[in-house]
């Protein structure tokens, strides 16, 4: 009898074990699946704080009526919903504007890339006409200067006394701010790194493996064994092809955008960003504004997939109206890199939608 309550005990024992072990882990990280904080170091918080409050001023424009969160709504996952931003004086731009959410981590902004840090990409609409259209950098240190509490915050959190504050002063804060936007822990992390079985459905299970597999979405929206940013941060051709418009005059657009990148003056740098965000067909050479290179005509930044449900429209103009549609051009795209075609049946399309969706998750902050 001894002896059958001891094998019974330890029959009970082991199968609690293996209950253990199997269990996903009960603690929520909000950072789950990002990279380690060496790729995105943490930022003092009296300046992500100014930045903050700076994000969301309206007076940093040239009518009074723009500020960043108008293309990047937190309730949009920072981007605003439009095929083409719209700015000073309703003026539509050029392209979609993209996901501020885990920018911190990016090695180049815009879809172009032609900004290298987000203190680069901060300053940038600051001055641009169809954007907050301020006139120069000295106007935006004006008003910083003139504007409430401003001043004094700067010299708290910056450091730097009123009169010096310059535009390079407001980029600084503005980026500290949109480097705490990190958004981890959606249902794919906590089923790929956080080992929970049950955080994904059957349909986004079987998304996954055709996202790995068979459909090659991880050939550009890369998956890595301890983290994901579902980019690889290249530059690749858009399945929307090159408009009519910049076809026609490929080579009158390409030599006016090299006379200006080759002119390293400001008003140079100025007319060239202006053109980009007003001029479809010179936005249209993506990658070849920045390299030069013809063979970078037409290519744009591979765009992280989080929270990519919820941030349609899609491409880099914002032609794309649904998720659905983007997967079949994606699909479509990958068929011509690889010179065959990619087919998947209806539900295996489905599947993929559905792990998509499962990358949504909300800002760090």
């Amino acid at each position: 009898m001894v002896r059958m309550t001891k094998l019974l005990f330890f029959t009970v024992a082991l199968y609690l074990s293996t209950l253990a072990v199997a269990a996903p882990p009960k603690s929520r990280d909000p950072l789950l699946g990002l990279p380690p904080p060496a790729r995105a170091p943490q930022q003092n918080p009296a300046i992500a704080a100014l930045g903050q409050k700076l994000f969301f001023d309206v007076r940093l424009s040239a009518d009074g009526k723009i500020s960043c969160a108008s293309c990047h709504l937190p309730a949009q996952s920072f981007s605003d919903g439009r095929a083409r931003s719209k700015g000073h004086e309703g003026r539509e731009g050029t392209r979609n504007a993209p996901s501020l959410l885990n920018a911190a981590y990016s090695t180049t902004l815009f879809w172009d890339g032609r900004a290298s840090d987000l203190e680069a990409q901060a300053r940038a609409p600051l001055l641009n006409p169809t954007e907050h259209a301020l006139p120069d950098a000295e106007s935006l240190a004006k008003i910083v200067r003139e504007t409430g509490p401003y001043a004094a915050e700067f010299e708290k959190a910056l450091g730097v006394p009123s009169e010096k504050i310059t535009i390079d002063s407001v980029a600084r804060a503005l980026a500290a701010y949109v480097r705490t936007l990190r958004a981890g822990d959606s249902p794919f992390d906590r089923y790929e790194y956080g080992r929970d079985r049950n955080a994904l459905t059957a349909s986004a299970v079987r998304g996954l493996a055709l996202f790995r597999g068979r459909a090659q979405c991880v050939s550009c929206h890369e998956i890595g064994k301890k983290s994901a940013l579902f980019t690889d941060e290249g530059f690749h051709i858009s399945p929307t092809g090159i408009p009519p418009a910049a076809t026609a005059e490929l080579g009158a657009l390409a030599a006016k955008v090299m006379k200006l990148r080759n002119d390293t003056s400001p008003d140079a740098r100025a007319a060239l960003e202006g053109l980009i965000a007003t001029d479809s067909r010179i936005a249209a050479l993506g990658r070849f504004i920045v390299t030069q290179d013809p063979r970078d005509i037409g290519h744009f930044k591979t765009p992280s997939l989080r929270n990519v449900a919820l941030t349609a429209p899609y491409m880099h103009d914002g032609s794309v109206a649904r998720l659905e549609d983007a997967v079949d051009l994606e699909l479509y795209g990958r068929g011509k890199a690889v010179k065959y075609p990619i087919v998947l049946t209806t539900s295996e399309k489905q599947d993929v939608v559905e792990f998509l969706r499962a990358l949504n998750s909300g800002p760090l902050n």
